[in-house]
């Protein structure tokens, strides 16, 4: 039977298709030891730029590319993917190693570039059905220290100063949520009003900045096949500086959404936890303070709703998006319910429900 964990690979997509013959000579010449001839899959997900496995002289390497067409300004910048990666090399946060960076779009038709191949498994399913409890809880612990080291790492001596603005990350992104909310609604959801209603309110007034990868969760980690090991962080595309509270609660919206809610919303309301072997929210807490040198988190209702908003303007953005495209496609109906769901249980929070 097929390992469902498993990273799934297709041949390359008819508008994904690569130029072999010159990204091969291209690659010969600029990364050290590979050697074609070479073979090259596509791989499936949800990627927002194409992501590739290429096998070459008994080695594998992994190539990601901007998407084809025009693009906005500060979309698809493959470059600071490159850039973040690079300078997490030995910081404890587990990265694959960057191996080359092709700005020339004369290559393969857009910017790319080029790492070394993690082997291992990725669960989508915040549950791990495939494990026994106890694996299921040492990768849940890998999670939160993972993360927390990210916040640990000294982002200028890093050489990151201006990866991001050091300030006012929080506001801003609201406010930059909201406006994207506002353009792409669909309808009117008094829960979603009330909750940015209630955020702007209510801003913590100490701010930190930190490294923040901005989609941190387990379907975005590799994890050794072997043991219950995250070898590797994936999908750096909005990693910016900003404030770590913020990344840390995005990390833990499980706790608070349903099961079923979607791959990257899966969560964990009315499962027994102890069950399956993994911690309580109070327990992700702990540990991630005892792991950043915290006391304790006093603003974390306001950063979890914060989370949940963020969350629920983008599921309706794409929501927006999929009527525009195809008024009867089935799942748009069920993103238009997932931005309810996120939205609501948003609200409910920060009410103290």
């Amino acid at each position: 039977m097929d390992d469902p964990a498993a990273p799934r690979l297709v041949d390359m997509l008819p508008q994904h298709r690569l130029d072999e013959v010159r990204l091969g000579a291209y690659l010969a010449a600029h990364v050290p030891g590979f050697e074609p001839p070479m073979a090259i899959r596509q791989f499936q997900g949800g990627q927002s730029n194409p992501t590739y496995l290429i096998e070459a002289g008994g080695a594998r390497y992994v190539l990601r590319k901007q998407p084809p067409g025009r693009l906005l300004p500060s979309a698809h910048q493959i470059d600071r993917e490159y850039r973040i990666q690079s300078a997490l090399a030995g910081s404890g946060v587990p990265v694959a190693p960057m191996l080359h960076y092709c700005a020339d779009a004369g290559v393969i038709g857009t910017p790319f570039y080029v790492m070394g191949h993690i082997a291992g498994r990725v669960f989508h399913d915040v549950m791990m059905p495939e494990l026994v409890p106890e694996e299921r809880g040492a990768i849940q612990a890998q999670l939160i220290e993972t993360i927390a080291a990210l916040h640990r790492v000294d982002y200028r001596a890093a050489g990151l100063d201006g990866f991001g603005r050091p300030d006012r990350y929080v506001a801003r992104q609201i406010e930059r949520w909201t406006t994207q909310y506002e353009a792409s609604k669909t309808g009117d959801l008094p829960a979603m009003t009330e909750l940015i209603a209630w955020l702007r309110a209510h801003m913590p007034a100490a701010d930190e900045t930190a490294i923040v990868h901005g989609d941190f969760r387990l379907g975005n980690m590799v994890v050794d096949p072997a043991a219950p090991r995250i070898s590797a962080v994936l999908d750096w595309e909005l990693a910016t500086l900003g404030h770590p509270l913020a990344d840390f609660a995005y990390c833990c919206m499980s706790y608070h959404l349903p099961p079923g809610s979607g791959p990257a919303m899966a969560g964990y309301r009315g499962v027994d936890l102890a069950s399956l072997g993994l911690m309580s929210e109070a327990a992700a807490l702990d540990l991630y303070c005892a792991r950043t040198g915290r006391d304790g988190i006093a603003d974390w209702r306001f950063f979890m709703g914060f989370s949940l908003f963020r969350s629920a303007a983008i599921v309706e953005g794409v929501y927006a998006r999929s009527l525009a495209g195809n008024a009867a496609d089935q799942r748009a109906g069920r993103m238009h319910d997932m931005f309810v769901t996120v939205a609501t249980t948003g609200w409910e929070l920060v009410q103290g429900g």
